[in-house]
């Protein structure tokens, strides 16, 4: 029972009856045998249960099926951060398909990513956005959880003869080519929208999501502007080359998440814009103290 907080007892509907319970026993004593035991369960009629109560000093709450919660809400909880999770998640896979798009050792097939999409850069990812719904951040998990459905979707389309999205395609025509280079478009349009709400941040998430959405317009634009099938090489590499930088930029937000001082010698700077909140409010608080000096 420790692990339950005890709360106001002035908040407690029951403690009112207690003391009257209390008061109106003090002035009737009540008769023998009871009378003779200070522990007398008499006013009870000798059931030890009716007099016990659980969670003392905890509110009693109805039950309200609007908030879908049946008793007592459970204590507020602190969570971890659960950013740098999804983070890493995603600058691993991106970094595995950046290295194919770039043919890093004559590497075409993205089959090795199927597995990264589908376990660490989707679900780890989506279940990062989960949390970050639970901490409150609207943003967090509207990112992290939007792209674990990206590389879930990109799994699923490339899985090797699994839901045979490509074969409808007829293969890598350039009808794939066309439908897979306007998905890529739709993610970028929805990078570019959510990176507007970075410009206010710091120069290390701005970075991250600029060269996201930059990958997606150079890989977007590639695949419509196939030749038989076949995406632009140029446009392809270009897009690689952007998504190496997005997967460094992601560990690197992501360890500026996780590293402090209780397990790192050193924590790296995110670089704060000058007209964002903490710029604001650092000179302020410096203008505060600089009027105090000179008063």
């Amino acid at each position: 029972m420790s692990d339950i907080p005890t709360g106001d007892p002035s908040s407690d509907p029951f403690a009112s009856l207690d003391k009257e319970r209390a008061q109106a026993n003090a002035a009737n004593p009540p008769p023998a045998p009871f009378a003779s035991n200070p522990n007398s369960w008499g006013p009870y009629g000798g059931n030890p249960l009716a007099k016990m109560r659980t969670e003392e000093g905890v509110s009693r709450l109805p039950a309200f099926g609007g908030e879908f919660q049946p008793g007592l809400y459970t204590p507020q909880t602190k969570f971890a951060n659960p950013a740098p999770l999804g983070l890493c998640g995603f600058a691993l896979t991106t970094f595995l398909l950046s290295l194919v798009n770039l043919g890093t050792r004559g590497l075409a097939a993205p089959n090795i990513v199927v597995g990264p999409a589908y376990a660490y850069g989707g679900l780890i990812q989506l279940l990062a956005g989960m949390w970050e719904m639970a901490v409150g951040n609207t943003f967090g998990a509207t990112a992290l959880t939007s792209y674990g459905g990206f590389w879930i979707s990109l799994g699923i389309t490339f899985t090797p003869g699994g839901f045979g999205i490509i074969e409808a395609y007829g293969g890598q025509t350039a009808e794939f080519a066309n439908a897979f280079g306007l998905y890529l478009i739709g993610w970028f349009i929805f990078t570019f929208v959510i990176w507007l709400c970075t410009l206010r941040s710091t120069v290390a998430f701005c970075s991250l999501l600029l060269t996201v959405w930059l990958t997606f317009l150079m890989l977007g634009i590639g695949y419509i502007n196939n030749t038989a099938g076949a995406p632009d090489e140029a446009l392809v590499r270009a897009g690689g080359a952007f998504g190496i930088i997005a997967a460094f930029l992601a560990w690197y937000n992501a360890f500026a998440g996780f590293a402090d001082s209780s397990n790192s010698f050193f924590v790296v700077p995110v670089f704060h814009f000058p007209w964002s909140a903490k710029r604001r409010e650092e000179r302020r608080l410096s203008s505060i103290a600089d009027a105090e000096k000179n008063a």
